[in-house]
């Protein structure tokens, strides 16, 4: 009987952590469907209020920096009317939380239309505010080699 119901306990802590991992993705789906459909109402859902946007890269010398994007221009800027959809395919490669906070690591290739532009890594911290995740935090690396 002891077995039983361990096994039971354990069976529903790893539902309700697959069920937490599926609310944690929804703003990052969010994100990326809005990119795709130029929707900014849909992308500005995402983050949380005084949300952080920056990129891993390096400049024309080839030396590595941090830019910090405001997060409003962005979500204008791919607003914007533009011929070719903007493609961001992800892969889900980790996910923790631990109470209100969620760390997710996605690799991904961004696309222009059909045309590949480059690929890196996404790291997201959301916080669960209201019952809800939204992205506090995201900081990508971006290059055209070494790509899978």
């Amino acid at each position: 009987m002891k077995k039983l119901l361990l096994l039971l306990t354990l069976f529903s802590l790893k539902s309700f952590a697959q069920g937490e991992d599926e609310a944690v993705k929804k703003p990052i789906s969010a994100l990326f469907d809005g990119m795709r459909k130029s929707d900014t109402t849909l992308m500005r859902s995402a983050f949380a209020p005084g949300a952080s946007l920056q990129s891993i890269g390096k400049n024309k010398e080839g030396k590595v920096g941090v830019r910090t994007e405001n997060i409003d221009k962005f979500i204008e800027s791919i607003g914007k009317p533009h011929p070719d959809v903007y493609d961001e395919r992800i892969t889900y490669e980790t996910i923790k939380v631990d109470d209100n906070l969620a760390v997710v690591w996605t690799p991904y290739q961004f696309y222009v239309g059909d045309k590949f532009s480059h690929c890196g890594v996404n790291s997201f911290q959301l916080v669960k505010i209201d019952g809800q995740w939204k992205i506090q935090y995201l900081i990508d690396t971006r290059r055209k080699e070494g790509c899978k």
